[in-house]
């Protein structure tokens, strides 16, 4: 054994350049395989441990439409009607006010960046499961606003202290909340307390939006009874839904690339097996002298044979190797530019490595049954 891994790795060193552009296919298309398999699975680790911190009992309630085909409301004691069902630990709301957030008061009021402006019950922050980046909530009553991630970047504010010129008014920014991925909403918008709305933009009070938390395990209970609840005699026009899905949703439509990427990937493992197959074609051409030499002092078909199979499955097993190896750095580079946990699947690992001798030893086989037919007295001449 020790001397056909000797002869192997003999034939490979007598032509360095062939055996590493033949390598090559091999390691693309493992390493292909490899960061195709890693990054969703990086992907799904890192939604598994969102989810697990922002919790999948979030539901929302928002108005849908009437028999016309009109816009509905939700009526004013919407959250208080959710907290009535037993199943609900906590409930609150946002409502929509028509107005436009901006800069100053210079900037058109065409210009919205594609931001909303909504009142904010105090209680938001607890049952949206929030944090405030910088500054603080909301405080009862004052003429302030809180701002989503989004929203605070779309208006260049990167700390609280400044105004912003809300509908002909002023209002000083006090808080900038985290990243809200199941309340996407929140992020783009411009939060004002509850009363203020009602002073300064007369908002009637009626919820765009009411959030529950309930227990994991009464979700679907909870969903069920929840339109019923919040408006009893028009339950058919509130709409009910689980953010935690939408997010779920999204993870199962980016993986549906993955059948392409692993198409291509074993296309290039393909591509590889037929470059070690055609190197190790000619390298049989090339080495009838060695062949015959080798033969005539004594070595049998099965020796030779064996010498160039060994050869083809090294070619191909290194070449596994390091495309694993840089399917490894590949996921590992994106999953840390994506600030996700790096998973790496070890029946992935193994399996590269596996397959790549696989194939070497598949494209070796008629090489070397060539090699091993010449008689020495052919190979000599």
């Amino acid at each position: 054994m020790i001397d056909l891994l000797r002869l192997g790795f003999f034939g490979m060193r007598t032509r360095p350049v062939r055996a590493v552009l033949s390598a090559l296919g091999i390691a693309i298309g493992i390493a292909a395989v490899v960061a195709v398999v890693g990054i969703p699975a990086s992907s799904a680790a890192a939604l598994r441990e969102k989810m697990s911190k922002l919790g999948t009992n979030l539901l929302t309630a928002a108005p849908g439409q009437d028999f016309f085909g009109q816009d509905a409301k939700l009526p004013e004691t919407a959250v208080p009607m959710a907290k009535r069902i037993g199943a609900v630990s906590s409930a609150s709301a946002t409502g929509k006010i028509s107005a436009s957030v901006r800069k100053n008061d210079l900037v058109p009021s065409s210009d919205t960046l594609g931001l909303q402006v909504q009142a904010a019950e105090q209680d938001l922050l607890k049952v949206l499961n929030a944090e405030v980046r910088a500054g603080r909530w909301l405080s009862p009553g004052e003429k302030s606003v809180v701002l989503g991630g989004t929203a605070a970047t779309r208006l260049g504010v990167d700390e609280p202290g400044g105004q912003l010129w809300i509908d002909g008014q002023w209002f000083t920014v006090v808080g900038i909340l985290g990243p809200l991925p199941l309340s996407s909403e929140i992020d783009r918008s411009a939060l004002v307390g509850w009363e203020a709305a009602k002073e300064a933009f007369g908002f009637e009070g009626n919820a765009n939006t009411v959030y529950v938390r309930t227990s994991p395990d009464q979700v679907d209970n909870v969903r069920t009874l929840l339109g019923p609840t919040l408006n009893p005699q028009k339950s058919n026009e509130v709409k009910v839904s689980r953010p935690s899905e939408a997010l779920e949703a999204q993870q199962l439509a980016e993986s549906s690339y993955n059948a392409l990427f692993l198409g291509l990937g074993g296309v290039a493992l393909l591509v590889g097996g037929v470059g070690v197959a055609n190197t190790m074609v000619i390298s049989v051409l090339e080495r009838r002298r060695e062949i015959g030499l080798r033969r005539a002092l004594g070595a049998t078909r099965r020796q030779v044979r064996w010498q160039f199979l060994t050869e083809s499955v090294l070619l191909s097993g290194l070449g596994g190797l390091v495309g694993v190896i840089v399917g490894i750095a590949v996921t590992a580079g994106y999953s840390i530019s994506q600030r996700w946990p790096a998973a790496l699947p070890w029946p992935a690992l193994l399996g590269g490595v596996g397959s790549a001798v696989l194939i070497g030893a598949i494209a070796g086989v008629y090489p070397a049954v060539r090699a091993a037919r010449q008689s020495p007295t052919e190979a000599l001449a």
